[in-house]
C-alpha cells in the first residue's frame, strides 16, 4: 500500500468517527438547575388520609383553590411529641444538601388563647452538623413557623430555637423519600404551600403568592 493511500484511509476513518463522537457528547446528562431541585408541596395535592383533625378550605388565592387548616375555637396547642392536629406527607430530597424551609401560611382571626399563626414542623432523616438525627417526627425536636399577628397570607420561615429569618438549614442523611409532619401550634392556622429550597430561596422567602413548580 502506498503512503498516500494509507494516509487517505486514516483521514476517512477519522471523519467517519466524528459524528458518532458528537452524538456521544450530546447524550451527557444535563445538570439539574437550583430551581428544579426545589421541593414544592401544594396542600391541594394532599390526600385526605394525610390530614389528622385538619380540614380542606377553599381559597381562590391558593394553588388548586385549596388550603389545609384547623377550625378556631380559641384553644392553644402543645408542641410535639403531643398528638395535636397535624398533617403528614412524604417528599423526595437530596442527601447532604442544606435546604431552607418556608411555609405559605394563612394567619386566622385571633380568638381566645389562639393567635392562629403558629406551626411546628418535623422531618425524618434530618441530621445536625455532627450527623446526629434531629427533627424526627414523634420527638421533642422541631422547627417553628411563627406568622405575623395580622390575619392574612405570609411566607413564614421555619426557625429553630433562637433563630431569626431566613431560619434553620435542614440537611438530610441520604437522599430519597422522607416524611414531613406539620402540626398546628394554634387553632385557626392554615397553609397552602411548603417549600424546601437549596438555592433559589436559600437567603430570602419567595416573593410570589404561588411558587411555580419547574
Amino acid at each position: 500500500m502506498t503512503t498516500k493511500r494509507a494516509f487517505g484511509l486514516v483521514l476517512a476513518v477519522v471523519f467517519a468517527a466524528l459524528p458518532v463522537a458528537a452524538r456521544a457528547a450530546n447524550t451527557k446528562p444535563a445538570t439539574a438547575s437550583p430551581a428544579s431541585r426545589d421541593v414544592i408541596v401544594q396542600a391541594s395535592s394532599l390526600p385526605k388520609t394525610a390530614l389528622s383533625e385538619w380540614l380542606f378550605f377553599s381559597d381562590p388565592l391558593s394553588p388548586g383553590g385549596k388550603l389545609v387548616g384547623t377550625i378556631n375555637t380559641g384553644g392553644d396547642m402543645d408542641p410535639p411529641p403531643e398528638e395535636d392536629p397535624h398533617v403528614i406527607f412524604k417528599i423526595k430530597v437530596e442527601g447532604g444538601v442544606p435546604y431552607r424551609c418556608w411555609v405559605h401560611m394563612k394567619v386566622g382571626t385571633p380568638k381566645g388563647l389562639s393567635k392562629a399563626n403558629k406551626l411546628w414542623l418535623q422531618f425524618s432523616k434530618a441530621v445536625d452538623a455532627k450527623g446526629k438525627e434531629t427533627l424526627k417526627p414523634g420527638s421533642e425536636s422541631f422547627l417553628t413557623a411563627l406568622g405575623p399577628s395580622t390575619p392574612g397570607w405570609s411566607w413564614v420561615p421555619c426557625l429553630a430555637a433562637g433563630d431569626q429569618a431566613p431560619g434553620a438549614l435542614v440537611t438530610f442523611k441520604g437522599g430519597g423519600e422522607i416524611t414531613v409532619r406539620v402540626q398546628a401550634g394554634m387553632e385557626g392556622v392554615g397553609f397552602d404551600q411548603l417549600v424546601l429550597s437549596p438555592a433559589r430561596f436559600l437567603d430570602q422567602a419567595p416573593t410570589e403568592a404561588v411558587v411555580e413548580k419547574k
